[in-house]
């Protein structure tokens, strides 16, 4: 199975970019878009001069819990500058949400609570809440850093050539993604309780 077949078959179809997306991420964006492949992993990640994006994370079912996924990370982690990624709100049938959640905290992930996003699929036409982490390469880091990292990728790699690549457009920016400094719920604090 192909780099891009073990993430197709892992990531819902509405959060998975086209092969040829992200093989001319690879290609017009080298200098930044980076792949990472073994045989039981697959992790494709912006690095910028600030921040890394984690775009997909793959660990095969028969490596997890052996501490692949943690490696990967704490690789990434000892770049020292502040890692986001993007992640599906916990959701009852999907033991996995969960499980992923407590695995970016347990790696020292905070959740961006003020942040909303939500992106329409071009595949499923839904709308598609999405949940940012963040782990801050210093403590100076805030959620309006994030905010401002999330709108460059957005922008820089998630709509790139969507139009030449998908025969539609994604969603401008300030669509998708807002910040409010207000009372939000920590999905952390969620998961908490629920223990």
């Amino acid at each position: 199975m192909n780099w891009y077949e073990k993430l197709n078959q892992y990531f819902p179809i509405e959060e998975m970019k086209s092969k040829e997306h992200i093989e001319v991420l690879l290609t017009d964006k080298q200098e930044i878009y980076k792949k990472d492949e073994g045989p039981d992993h697959v992790l494709l990640y912006v690095e910028g001069d600030e921040f890394i994006f984690i775009d997909y994370l793959f660990v095969s079912m028969k490596s997890r819990g052996q501490g692949l996924g943690r490696k990967l990370i704490q690789k990434l982690q000892k770049r020292q500058k502040t890692i986001l990624l993007e992640v599906e709100p916990v959701q009852e049938h999907d033991d996995d949400t969960l499980k992923r959640l407590r695995f970016y905290k347990r790696e020292g992930f905070k959740h961006a609570s003020s942040i909303s996003y939500s992106r329409k699929s071009l595949a499923t036409k839904e709308n598609t809440p999405m949940e940012i982490l963040y782990w801050p390469s210093d403590s100076s880091i805030e959620d309006e850093d994030v905010f401002n990292f999330m709108k460059e990728i957005y922008s820089e790699i998630h709509t790139y050539k969507d139009n030449h690549l998908y025969g539609k457009s994604y969603q401008n920016v300030e669509d998708v993604l807002s910040i409010s400094m207000g009372h939000e719920t920590d999905i952390f604090e969620e998961i908490s309780m629920n223990n």
